[in-house]
């Protein structure tokens, strides 16, 4: 049977079967040639949902987020940056441009399930470690390639990076006061939401493995994921041919959906639909505007957002944030302060939901990192090694797995190959 293959045998439905040790995808193992966001994003949720990650950095330099500070974690050389989306992966340093460096990567890829990988199209190729290369070779080989454009079309030899991605994709011209500029989302979705589809993509790909035996590559361009998630408001423009304006923190589709300021601060107010409305109006004296026509209905209200906004605001500047929100919950009607990050982490309900998870870096430090949001009843994702130092696990891997002498491995990394 080949690595990360299963044998599934018939059980009774009273005999359930027993949940793999460490995670639903317990016995994979991923060659992880990633760096920056995106691939390190993807390769994090595999690692989290329990495959064996070896992520393969250059030496000396390592993952390009090593140096991506400050903040570096206290008393650590470690970038907050690089903790926050390597845990569960094991560092080996390779230097793939030389001919023995080539020579390790496919020994150890005779063992893996996947190549996650985010070079530029056809860098890889150049080192045989291209996907027309290594298919004829790993047969069963799923090669996920993460690239700012995807690995054909006019813009394909291009550089990806979030902001600009952010910029073709059209979300900035969505993002920002009416009058203001254009704006980017304050974290990089762009790269994010590409290793998320990246991991959706191989996830598919391993099923499909498993019915018939064969490995794919997986095409991921950022640009694609980023159109993809322009959702309702990629709708909106597809159903009237007309860019929809900056709303600032406006819903484009709702109203009221937005944030209002309170006596002390702000809140978001979200007013999902007609019954919501309603109930509002009678609980905070404004029953007047239910028989305004203006505000009749959520079409007409999203018409009237300017008046809508003007109405409600001296009522909503009436009470506190705090006031707000327990009046707002009593009725059920959605509401939430906008918090500040300590604000975040010190919330009772993010305590609750386990958030956040510390580790024994290999620093001797407590490091915290954020976790992993999927819950899962019978297999959830585990937190088994901390984000790995530069090269951490050369001897493991290469002693342990590729059988390598320490007098090999030492040669190596004198050639400065590892």
């Amino acid at each position: 049977m080949a690595p990360g293959d299963v044998q599934m045998t018939e059980l009774p439905m009273s005999s359930p079967p027993t949940p793999p040790l460490g995670g639903p995808l317990s016995g994979i193992r991923v060659l992880d040639l990633t760096r920056v966001l995106a691939g390190p994003t993807c390769t994090q949720m595999l690692g989290d949902l329990g495959a064996e990650v070896i992520k393969i950095e250059r030496p000396e330099a390592g993952d390009d987020t090593r140096g991506f500070a400050p903040p570096f974690w206290p008393e650590t050389k470690e970038s907050a940056y690089f903790l926050g989306v390597n845990r569960n992966k094991k560092s080996v340093t390779v230097d793939i441009a030389s001919k023995a460096g080539q020579e390790i990567i496919l020994k150890l890829l005779a063992s893996c399930d996947m190549l996650v990988e985010n070079f530029k199209v056809g860098a890889l190729a150049k080192y045989g470690l291209g996907w027309e290369q290594l298919s004829k070779q790993f047969p069963r080989l799923i090669y996920c390639s993460i690239t700012g454009f995807g690995q054909t079309g006019p813009y394909a030899p291009r550089p990806g990076y979030d902001a600009l991605i952010q910029a073709m994709g059209g979300v900035m011209s969505l993002t920002g006061e009416p009058n203001g500029s254009p704006q980017k989302v304050g974290v990089p979705v762009a790269d994010l939401f590409a290793g998320l589809y990246g991991c959706i993509g191989i996830l598919a790909a391993l099923n499909h493995r498993h019915a018939t035996g064969q490995g794919q590559q997986v095409d991921i361009g950022m640009l694609d994921t980023h159109v993809a998630w322009l959702a309702n408001q990629g709708m909106n423009y597809l159903a009237t041919g007309e860019n929809p304006a900056r709303l600032g923190n406006q819903h484009p589709n709702i109203a009221p959906y937005q944030e209002f300021p309170t006596k002390d601060g702000y809140i978001i107010l979200a007013v999902g639909n007609d019954p919501t409305f309603e109930r509002f109006c009678k609980a905070f004296g404004q029953e007047h505007l239910l028989e305004d026509p203006r505000f009749a209905t959520n079409p007409i209200r999203v018409q009237n957002r300017d008046l809508v906004t003007a109405t409600l605001t001296p009522v909503m500047k009436s009470r506190t944030t705090t006031e707000w929100v327990g009046l707002l919950e009593a009725q059920k009607i959605g509401c939430g302060p906008i918090n500040t990050l300590a604000e975040v982490f010190a919330d009772p309900h993010v305590i609750a939901r386990n958030m956040t998870v510390e580790f024994d870096h290999a620093s001797g430090e407590k490091i915290k990192v954020i976790a992993n949001p999927v819950k899962l009843s019978a297999t959830p994702p585990t937190y088994r090694s901390a984000p790995p130092t530069l090269g951490q696990h050369n001897a493991e891997v290469l002693g342990g797995m590729l059988g390598m002498s320490e007098a090999e491995v030492a040669a190596l990394k004198e050639k400065g190959v590892i």
